[in-house]
């Protein structure tokens, strides 16, 4: 089941969102990792600066709905310690596919 509440609590505190415009959907927690996905080049890459959370939600749902099936969505903070602490699962990839597949 995708909870879109806990996506919308992610996004109301973060400095952006990415999109790889295949699979990889990343929310960005702080303004490192929004410079990190920018060296990968990520576009689309949009920041709170451009665009409010409730817009951002609706910019990560249609980014989902366009994705290929091993989509997901994660949010991500940086961690210098630890760089894969950094990663939380809010929709794991193909966690959706038995949905897909009975439609």
């Amino acid at each position: 089941m995708i909870n879109a509440g806990l996506i919308k609590g992610r996004l109301s505190e973060a400095e952006g969102i990415a999109w790889d415009t295949c699979h990889k959907i990343y929310i960005l927690m702080d303004s490192e990792q929004v410079e990190l996905m920018r060296s990968y080049g990520y576009d689309p890459l949009i920041t709170n600066e451009e665009m409010n959370p409730d817009d951002m939600f609706d910019e990560v749902r249609e980014w989902y709905r366009d994705s290929c099936g091993l989509r997901f969505i994660q949010a991500v903070s940086t961690n210098h310690i630890n760089p894969n602490a950094g990663f939380e699962s809010l929709i794991s990839q193909g966690e959706d596919y038995e949905e897909e597949v009975s439609v």
